[in-house]
């Protein structure tokens, strides 16, 4: 759902509509659809999630991201680990609001707490989204 709404976001903003946003989990096997509840928020908010499918971080996506926003500080600590060299990279999606916490992941939750970190993630997208350009734009630059 982060991915979804932060290239909604993107795609609103016509300088950076040809920006890559991608996500990778770093337990996944990959693969898999977005679940029913994601698909049913995000297509609320006019967003087709269908032909999501999961897939696990790599090397190749580490190096080729500008910048990493993870959910969780425990996914945090797994990038800098495996990836020491794209630690720099790495930040909480809640570190660009100023803030420092985990988002929830709902999966297996029900319909109600999909609708509540979608709402969560977008309001971290929108409050952050300064910042997130800012760091996008620093490491081009870089």
């Amino acid at each position: 759902m982060a991915e979804a709404l932060l290239r909604a976001r993107l795609d609103r903003d016509e300088a950076r509509r040809d920006w890559r946003v991608t996500s990778a989990g770093t337990l996944t096997a990959g693969g898999g659809p977005a679940s029913a509840y994601a698909i049913a928020e995000m297509a609320e908010r006019g967003i087709n999630l269908r032909s999501h499918r999961a897939r696990r971080i790599s090397r190749r996506l580490m190096e080729e991201s500008d910048l990493v926003l993870a959910m969780a500080q425990s996914h945090v600590e797994v990038l800098e680990t495996i990836f020491p060299a794209h630690a720099h990279k790495v930040h909480l999606l809640s570190e660009m609001t100023g803030q420092k916490y985990s988002v929830s992941d709902p999966y297996g939750g029900s319909r109600l707490e999909y609708a509540y970190i979608a709402q969560e993630l977008e309001q971290l997208i929108d409050g952050g989204y300064e910042r997130i350009v800012a760091l996008v734009e620093a490491a081009a630059d870089g």
